[in-house]
């Protein structure tokens, strides 16, 4: 061991674990560390980014491509509130991130020194540790341990408060070895439980998604439906669990679910979760699935003891990760004959029917912008997006291959958090070289479009189709339902999206017939910088289903 700075230390110890990129916007809190990004800058890439927020929605971005913590760099005080969002997200996302944050001077600590925050108070309910080095002889200590507590159970966000007297201190250490994620054991007595439930069952339902699945877990997901001819659906925004174009795929079950399936989700008497918490989004408040006891038997399965009994009292709850749990079932002999064929078939054939689109007005027929996207998209594409009602235009019509294939291709915020669309297609071009590309919104853009200077910086290309009404369009439409004709703090005046993405190195282009779309992205696909299609949408289409008049009307009544 040689006497080095404990912040050059610290890049040893996250090169150590893995780690090629880490996201963030540097702060004078942490000199030190960025000395030992200079140091070892063949092994681990710093990507400067313009403000926190965008640096931490990067870094769960990349937690949620690959599995392991995405690692986030921020200075104290504001640096540290505006990369909450992020925390926020990889939190309710179940995505495991590392936020390190510099803290000031461990002299100058609790007299509110300049940007000092209480962290333990601050981060405490949004991420699952929150840990200070006082002692930089520890921090392989730390840095090995928050990896492992982001990763194990229900993964999610930890941070690291390191103060700058502690990153300035020589040290003799080295870093601990790799950490991997524990996997489970799962016994014969529940799989014999659920083969028991199962066979009873005359109308089951699997709801597939959460986080933890590897391509191995989504294959041998696939085999256990396909030989107890099981309809799958997934969970809220982890559309890519299960393959959209498999026979037994019945729909996502989440925010604008297809009326038919949650007809479905409520009549089914056999719930089978396997990795999702069941939040409210996928639950439809609670109503589809109603807590804390359901009217259909319930079988969860979930990577985390304390996710189990938490909100819903399940008839059988089993303690597994998704790569012990999936391969169990797969192993799990089917009967001879299944009675609900039937109700299998019907399931997807209302997945089918839901992919037929209802006349809209305008003249920019989405559904046919996201067929154009099947068509001409790579299969192992990446696909992100924020928070809005654009989001669901390929949520709805887009089919994934996903993890069955072998890769991720959805990046979307559980959260519902505006503006994680642009920075999370960004850290996917950065660190996966696929194509990406981003659906936005107007006001959506308009939160993280700066990191766009960001990817111009770092050679990232991607593709954003940014669809703008001139509004905040979900909240106008709950405004319509609820206070009809009353338009209050939602419409917005924009810039001139293309001449903006032009600035910053993207090119930029406008576009207002559907006819003009098919040949901008195929120009997209073969330019070697990213590319910004911004799409001027009637503001009536409000949904995939209505009309924003229609919604007025049926409030009026």
């Amino acid at each position: 061991m040689n006497e080095q700075l404990a912040g050059h230390l610290l890049v040893e110890c996250l090169i150590e674990q893995g780690v090629e990129f880490a996201f963030g916007v540097p702060g004078e809190s942490y000199l030190a560390v960025l000395d030992g990004f200079y140091a070892h800058q063949d092994k681990i890439k710093f990507v400067i980014c313009r403000q926190e927020g965008g640096a931490a929605f990067m870094a769960e971005a990349h937690g949620k491509l690959t599995g392991r913590p995405g690692i986030c760099f921020v200075t104290r005080g504001p640096g540290a509130t505006n990369a909450s969002i992020g925390v926020h997200a990889a939190f309710q996302d179940s995505t495991p991130m590392l936020l390190l944050v510099g803290d000031v001077a461990s002299s100058a600590r609790d007299r509110e020194a300049f940007q000092e925050v209480d962290y333990f108070s601050f981060f405490g309910p949004l991420a699952k540790r929150v840990e200070r080095i006082d002692d930089a002889r520890r921090i392989p200590e730390y840095v090995a341990r928050a990896f492992a507590t982001a990763m194990n159970g229900r993964p999610g966000p930890v941070v690291l408060v390191l103060p700058e007297d502690m990153l300035t201190q020589t040290v003799e250490a080295s870093p601990l070895p790799r950490v991997e994620p524990v996997q489970t054991f799962l016994g014969s007595e529940p799989l014999q439980r659920l083969y028991e439930v199962l066979s009873k069952a005359e109308r089951p339902l699997v709801i597939a998604g959460g986080s933890g699945w590897t391509p191995q877990a989504a294959q041998a997901l696939q085999r256990f439906a396909e030989r107890w001819q099981l309809p799958v659906t997934n969970a809220f925004r982890f559309q890519d669990t299960f393959d959209n174009h498999h026979a037994l795929y019945a729909g996502d079950v989440g925010i604008g679910i297809n009326p038919r399936l949650a007809a479905r989700v409520k009549d089914s008497d056999l719930i089978l979760a396997i990795g999702p918490r069941l939040g409210e989004a996928t639950t439809a408040g609670y109503t589809l699935i109603e807590a804390p006891r359901p009217r259909q038997k319930l079988v969860h399965i979930h990577a985390s003891a304390e996710e189990l009994g938490r909100v819903y009292q399940a008839d059988l709850a089993v303690n597994a990760t998704m790569n012990v749990a999936a391969l169990a079932l797969d192993g799990l002999a089917a009967p001879t004959a299944t009675p609900w064929q039937a109700w299998t078939q019907a399931c997807h054939d209302d997945y089918l029917a839901n992919l037929a689109p209802q006349p809209l007005p305008g003249d920019i027929d989405m559904p046919a912008v996201v067929g154009l996207l099947q068509q001409h998209l790579p299969p192992d594409a990446v696909l992100t997006n924020g928070a809005g009602n654009f989001a669901s235009w390929v949520h709805r019509f887009f089919k994934h291959h996903g993890l069955a294939k072998g890769l991720k291709t959805q990046l979307a915020p559980t959260l519902g958090s505006m503006g994680y669309g642009v920075p999370a297609g960004i850290a996917a071009a950065i660190t996966s070289g696929r194509v990406v590309l981003t659906m936005a919104g107007d006001g959506d853009f308009l939160m993280t479009g700066q990191e766009l200077a960001t990817a111009v910086q770092h050679g990232a290309k991607t593709i954003i189709v940014l669809l703008n009404n001139g509004m905040y369009g979900t909240i106008r439409m709950h405004q319509e339902r609820e206070y009809p004709r009353h338009v209050s703090g939602s419409q917005l005046r924009n810039p001139d999206f293309a001449a903006l993405a032009r600035a910053y190195g993207y090119f930029g282009v406008h576009i207002t017939r559907t006819a003009q779309f098919e040949a901008e992205l195929l120009a997209a696909l073969a330019r070697p910088e990213g590319t910004l299609i911004e799409v001027t949408l009637d503001p009536e289409v409000i949904t995939t289903r209505a009309t924003l008049a229609s919604i007025t009307e049926s409030s009026i009544r």
